[in-house]
């Protein structure tokens, strides 16, 4: 059985998760980014950032994380949906549908009626209802696609 699960709730598996997150995401210059970034998400007040991880037979098969910026040149929308990713021995069971919409309760619990996302993918997430609302450039000036999803719709 899988279970999704907020990082800050099982302290016994945070440096498994920063691993698994910088693994995913991460470069050979950015580790201690990621560290810092899900150890302080464990011991904020604030309702984000926070980083989750689908468990399944004490294996992680896959995260996502809910974080106030993805996106630095826009800073107005938050939150953002991001790391979203699954091993690839456990794709074509729709977790990958699984963990979006638990990002998207998990959104909503917190009083948010749009969460955000950015990608180079397109038709992935137009299947799960996000809309694409235009452009936005990273830090190194690559183009990505913004996407929103409503949750009060």
């Amino acid at each position: 059985m899988m279970e999704i699960f907020d990082v800050r709730s099982r302290p016994g598996i945070l440096e498994e998760a920063i691993q698994y997150f910088w693994t995913q995401w991460g470069s050979e210059s950015n580790y201690n980014f990621y560290k810092d970034c899900i150890k302080q998400s464990c011991h904020t007040d604030s309702d984000i950032p926070r980083f989750y991880l689908a468990l399944e037979n004490n294996k992680i098969i896959g995260s996502y994380a809910i974080l106030r910026s993805d996106l630095n040149s826009r800073q107005d929308l938050c939150p953002w949906f991001a790391c979203l990713y699954v091993d690839p021995e456990a794709r074509g069971r729709k977790i990958g549908e699984l963990l979006q919409t638990h990002a998207i309760k998990e959104c909503k619990v917190k009083g948010y009626s749009s969460v955000y996302l950015c990608t180079d993918l397109t038709g992935y997430y137009e299947r799960t209802q996000w809309k694409y609302i235009g452009k936005g450039y990273s830090l190194n000036d690559d183009e990505t696609r913004i996407y929103e999803y409503r949750i009060d719709e």
